[in-house]
Parts: C-alpha cells; structure tokens; sequence
C-alpha cells in the first residue's frame, strides 16, 4: 500500500470504517502548540488523557503510545517521539527511533482494529523533524504491513 496524500484536516478524517489519528507528542507533558492544538479544539479528552498520563510517570517516554477514544469509530494516538520541545547542539526535538517504535505499537493496534490512520506531516514542524525520513518510517511500519494510511496537508 502507498501512502494517500490528502487537502483537508487530520482531526476530520476521512473514508469508512475504524480510524486512528497519529500525532507526535514531547517526553515533558507539554501541550500547547503544533497539530494539539487542532486536536483540543475538537476533542478535550486526548489532552486530558496525555496530562494525566505525564502526572503518573507510569510508561511515559520516547516510543510509547497512549490511545484515546475520542468517538465510536476514532481514537488518537498520543506517540511521545519528541524529546523536550527545542533544538540542543543544533539536534532538533524529533526522536526517529522513538517514532518507529510508536508506530510499531499503532501498527499492531491498527491490525487488531482492521483501522486506517490518518495523520498531518507528523514531527515536521515544531519536532524539527525531515518528512523524508518519517515518511520512510511511516511506509515501512504501517504501510508495509497493509495498513491504509492518509497524510493530510490542512488547506
């Protein structure tokens, strides 16, 4: 499968059936700029969630994913796969090792769901992340594997 390159907003995806919108999210708790903001405008809970999910320390770093319930059929998925939330040394936020590994965990959820994801340009903006290189990771780890991916670039 290849990827499906989209005009239009990822926290309204589109197509039938079960979906899961990905996002990237910091190792800190922080919520307030980028693609979250879109999120909490529609929904509260994946915000809430992620928060509570920071306070009780329990699995809260690079590479794990938390799945949020948003809908009957939608469910967002919080990937820590930003270490802080500024460049150090020049190396910017994005940790490509710690998306691959999110994406494992979407994967395997997607495959026991029969969902589709949908994502913007996930940890190419405020992640400082090359699109490039998550694209890659996004066709390997999902695509690959036979499950239906949109990115959506907001009109």
């Amino acid at each position: 499968m290849t990827i499906h390159y989209l005009q239009g907003d990822a926290t309204q995806p589109q197509g039938t059936g079960f979906k899961i919108i990905t996002h990237i999210c910091n190792d800190i708790g922080g919520w307030g700029k980028g693609f979250v903001m879109a999120l909490s405008k529609r929904w509260k809970t994946p915000e809430h969630q992620y928060r509570q999910w920071h306070e009780s320390s329990q699995n809260f770093q690079l590479g794990e994913v938390q799945f949020v319930k948003v809908e009957p059929d939608l469910v967002v998925a919080n990937i820590i796969g930003q270490h802080k939330v500024s460049p150090v040394n020049g190396v910017p936020p994005i940790r490509y090792e710690a998306v691959r590994a999110g994406l494992q965990k979407v994967a395997a959820y997607a495959l026991d769901h029969a969902a589709s994801v949908h994502m913007p340009r996930m940890g190419a903006g405020l992640a400082g992340g090359k699109w490039e290189e998550i694209e890659k990771i996004v066709e390997e780890e999902l695509s690959q594997k036979g499950i239906s991916v949109s990115v959506y670039d907001f009109a």
